[in-house]
Order: C-alpha cells, then structure tokens, then sequence
C-alpha cells in the first residue's frame, strides 16, 4: 500500500478485508508508512497521516505511537494541524500519561487565542482529559473566559469549569461568582452551561449550597420564562434547559423548607401545564415529580406528582412504565395511600408481556398488600404465581409467605382462598403448578387448624 493513500482508500482496503488476518495486514502496513512519515522532519501530510491513526485506533488497534505527534500538532499555528492535534489529543492522551502534561502551555495559549475556535478546541480538551495538574493550573484562564463577552465560548468555559471542579474540589469557589453572574444570560446554551456548573458546586460545597439557595426565585424565572422558538423540541420550550433547572431545584430544596415553599408554586405549574403526550413533555414532567418527592413539599402537590406517575402506567412506552414503578416503588412507604389509589393500575401491569415490567409490578404489589385489601391482592397474586416466568416464581411465593405471617393473626385468607383456587383447578381438570401447590403446603401446614374448627370467612369445616 503506498504511503500516501488517503483515508477513504484506506478504510475502503480494511472493510473490503475478507479476514481478519487480512484485516491486521493492511492496518499494519498502513501503521508502518505512518511511522516512517512521521519520523520525517518535513512532513507535510501529518493531520492527514494523525487521521488515518485515529481511525486505526477506533478499530481498537495500538495508536499509541501518535501521541507526540498530537503534541507537535497541537503546537502549530495551523488551524488545520491543531484541529486534528487537540482531536487525537482527547482520544490518544489522559492524565495517567506524561505526554499530556507536554501540552499544558499550548493549551494556555490557545485559551487567549484571538479565534473563538481555536479556543474552543482548548477548552473542549481540556474538558476532556484534563488532569488535577492541569487545571490547577489553567483554572485562573477559565474564570477569565467564563466573563468572555462571547456566548459561545461561555458556553464552553462552564463545562469545562465542571470538569476542574470535579477534579479540584476546592477550584469551586474560584468559578462561583462567575457562575452566579451567567444566570442573567440570554443564550440558553450558557444558561445550560451555568446551571450545570452550579449544580455541580452545590453537590460539593454546602457553603456554595446555602449561598445559591437565596436564587430560588432566579431559577422559578429561568423556567417560566416562556415559548422560545428556536429551542422547542416538539411543542416543549427547551426542555433539556427544564430539566437541568429542576435537578438544580430538587438540590436546592432538599431539606429546607424555606426554598421548598418558595418553589411550591413553580412545581405545581409545570406538573399542571406540561404536555404528557409528547416524549419530552413526559422528561419534564418526571423530573418535576423527582423534585416534589425529594423537597419538603405540599402534600396536595405530593399527590399531584404520584398521579402523574399514576398516568404513566398507562402509557403505551414500556420505559415510562418503568420508571413510573421504580418511583413509586421509593415512595410507597411514605406516601402509601396516595399509591394506593392506583393499585388496580399496578396490578395490571403483572400482566405485560416485558419482564422487566412485570417484576417491577409484582414489586410494587407486594409492597401494596395490607390488612384492608388482603383478600384481593393475594387473589391476584395467586393467579400471577400461576403464570409467571420462572424467573419471577421465588420472588412471588416468598412475597406471598411473608405476607401469611403478616396478616395471620388478623386475616384468614390464605386458607380457604388457596383451598379454593386448588379445588377449583381440579374440579375443572387443571393442575395447579409447583409455586402454587408449594404456597398451598406451606399454607395449609401452618394454619390448616382452621379449616378443621370452621375459622375460616368463607366456607364450612372440611374434611382435609
């Protein structure tokens, strides 16, 4: 293969590779052309030659010989080579390595770079693998640029502030004056930026965390703001932008009354307002429940957000059945009642064909089962266990046990319901199968006294 043979040639030789012998023969003596060009001090092709090594890596073949050569790349001031250069820095390098600390001052540079592209590329980098060295020492230039009167590259100065934050805690403070400032920014991609970026530093510092709580009504605002065109997403004003300010709200609240009222009014419009029928409605309004079951919320605001879980079950998208159990599923100790109400909606859902649904159902019916509605639930139940997936059968019958010596003292219903549903199989030529005979036995063994003095609710003394 000649040494100049561009990238599409070369990807057309690899996918035509009948084996992948084959395969490892001509990424070999590609990789060896490469090697030799870039042993050349007068290399012309070297963004073309980085290219075609980034994409032999992505085949999951050894590229680590390119990583210099991401270094003199990103050096030179040819947007072209630096381009490709930062590109292979972010796939080739990490902070593990020494050859990432050779491109600390290039990255400085090109943070004061008169190209707003150029400076993108820095900050994108050093977003990307920067180590804990090189953001303590870039942090000072990423405060600047977080004050930078151009939206674009703001937007890319917050995130990459997140990824200082996450690997210097204490960097924090330095970036929270300007991340307070952002909030009056127009540009919803720095507002995004800067909502992440808060949210990160109240995760971290409860001292930042009780000095953005005061911003309650900055973030009711950002939300309420109304209808911007160029960011709906099917009829939903930017809800990627919604659903950021709501996971920065449930922080905000959490355990403090004070800013939970204050948002009370917000959650109750957005839950009320929002369009369910639309996928990214459905996101906006999932995190609206998150936020009202996490803060110190109203109780009618509570009930609100289990009802709205409540109208998930019978959506037709087996995902959002399933988050809608798993949330219920957390807060059915606390708010049982309101969970209750949509029992017969759970229950339902034991039958879906998804097994994962259907273990999340029988979950949340088991958690369900109380002293007023024993007799129905273990109806249920019982026809479950006798249709269920193998899978699910230990589960069900373990549920099932416990919830006999819950009940025993008070409900005798696991006799004379079990008996029949055994009799009733057998009258009709059905046997009954193992988990239902085994629930029957264990059953009968503890309590079958009863059927003997006549204790039962619903049938006479027989003969066992």
């Amino acid at each position: 293969m000649s040494p100049s043979v561009p990238l599409q040639e070369m990807i057309r030789a690899i996918r035509s590779a009948r084996t992948q012998c084959e395969e490892r023969g001509v990424i070999q003596r590609e990789c060896a052309a490469i090697r030799a060009q870039f042993r050349q001090a007068d290399n012309e092709g070297r963004s073309h030659n980085l290219a075609k090594l980034l994409y032999v890596h992505m085949l999951g073949y050894p590229a680590h010989f390119g990583q210099m050569e991401c270094v003199r790349m990103i050096a030179s001031p040819r947007y072209s080579e630096k381009r490709v250069g930062y590109l292979g820095a972010m796939m080739l390098l990490d902070e593990k390595q020494d050859a990432s600390l050779l491109i600390t001052n290039s990255i400085k540079n090109d943070l004061s770079h008169s190209s707003q592209f150029v400076q993108s590329l820095a900050l994108c980098t050093l977003a990307c693998m920067g180590s804990a060295e090189m953001c303590r020492d870039l942090a000072p230039e990423i405060d600047k640029l977080l004050r930078s009167s151009n939206s674009y590259i703001k937007k890319k100065a917050a995130l990459c502030a997140v990824h200082i934050v996450r690997k210097v805690n204490e960097l924090g403070e330095l970036f929270a004056p300007a991340a307070r400032s952002l909030l009056s920014e127009k540009n919803h991609g720095v507002l995004h930026g800067a909502v992440v970026l808060i949210t990160e530093l109240c995760e971290r510092s409860p001292e930042t965390l009780e000095r953005f709580r005061k911003l309650v009504h900055i973030m009711k605002g950002l939300v309420l703001s109304g209808y911007s065109p160029e960011h709906d997403v099917a009829g939903i004003s930017d809800p990627f932008l919604q659903v950021r300010i709501l996971r920065l709200l449930r922080i905000l609240g959490h355990n403090n009354e004070v800013a939970s009222d204050a948002m009370n009014d917000l959650l109750a419009q957005v839950a009320t307002n929002t369009d369910s029928t639309k996928t990214a409605g459905n996101a906006v309004l999932y995190e609206t429940v998150l936020t009202v079951l996490d803060i110190k919320s109203e109780s009618g605001l509570r009930v609100l957000a289990v009802n709205i879980l409540g109208r998930f079950l019978l959506n037709n998208d087996r995902n959002i059945r399933y988050i809608a159990m798993t949330s219920l599923q957390k807060i059915v100790g606390t708010d049982h009642i309101a969970v209750q109400r949509h029992r017969g909606t759970i229950v339902d859902c034991l039958k879906d064909p998804d097994a994962s649904v259907k273990r999340r159902a029988l979950e949340l019916s088991l958690a369900l089962v109380s002293a007023s509605n024993i007799r129905s639930m273990m109806k249920e139940l019982l026809n479950f266990l006798s249709t269920c997936p193998l899978e699910l059968r230990a589960q069900a019958a373990s549920g099932i046990f416990a919830a006999a010596e819950r009940y025993s003292p008070s409900q005798r219903w696991h006799i004379d319901t079990i008996l029949h549903v055994l009799t009733t199989g057998s009258a009709a030529g059905h046997l009954p199968g193992q988990p239902l005979v085994q629930v029957a036995c264990w059953c009968i063994g503890e309590y079958g006294d009863l059927l003997l003095k006549g204790d039962c609710q619903e049938i006479e003394p027989v003969q066992v």
